[in-house]
């Protein structure tokens, strides 16, 4: 079966979420059928939408998967899940989002999942950790991800740390499942 290459963007802002974006990296590391090649720093970001709630603080792991995109999906909602996530309202706040970004060139749209991811292109909180860990990327349709931070000018973006740096600061992490 064919290796894919897929992005996944990681977002808290419950329940200590650095641990949580932590403990979701370690979660994909082991994610059957892929394997984890990349992981960028953690950032944190104003919520958008729904504005009374904490800052998120988010993250993008790269991972080849043999995983279909729907499979994916599933796999990433059974993380959710364990995290305790629960879907009360759009844009609301959250233990653990996982959503695929990317995934390949594919470009998809069914009821369940829509690729490229319909709105990377306009959140900062997507763009800076998906350039840091793939410079060179472009989002099907849409052509180079770089192009699109211009337009994300208004949405702080503040670098929390490298992953192994935030590793140490919040110490140990242990497996949830």
């Amino acid at each position: 079966m064919i290796e894919h290459r897929a992005f996944i963007g990681l977002g808290s802002n419950l329940r200590s979420p650095e641990h949580q974006i932590l403990l979701a990296f370690d979660e994909l590391a082991v994610l059957r059928d892929s394997r984890l090649t990349a992981r960028s720093s953690i950032y944190r970001t104003a919520p958008i939408g729904y504005a009374d709630q904490p800052d998120f603080v988010n993250g993008v792991a790269e991972v080849m998967t043999r995983l279909s995109p729907e499979q994916l999906l599933d796999a990433l909602l059974e993380i959710e899940r364990r995290h305790g996530r629960v879907r009360e309202m759009v844009n609301g706040p959250r233990t653990l989002d996982l959503d695929v970004l990317l995934y390949g060139d594919f470009e998809l749209e069914t009821e369940r999942l829509r690729l490229p991811h319909p709105r990377a292109h306009e959140r900062a909180f997507v763009l800076h950790p998906l350039l840091e860990i793939a410079p060179d990327i472009a989002i099907p349709g849409r052509g180079p991800a770089r192009k699109w931070l211009a337009a994300c000018a208004d949405q702080p973006i503040t670098r929390v740390a490298d992953e192994p740096t935030l590793r140490r600061a919040v110490g140990t992490v242990v497996d949830v499942s």
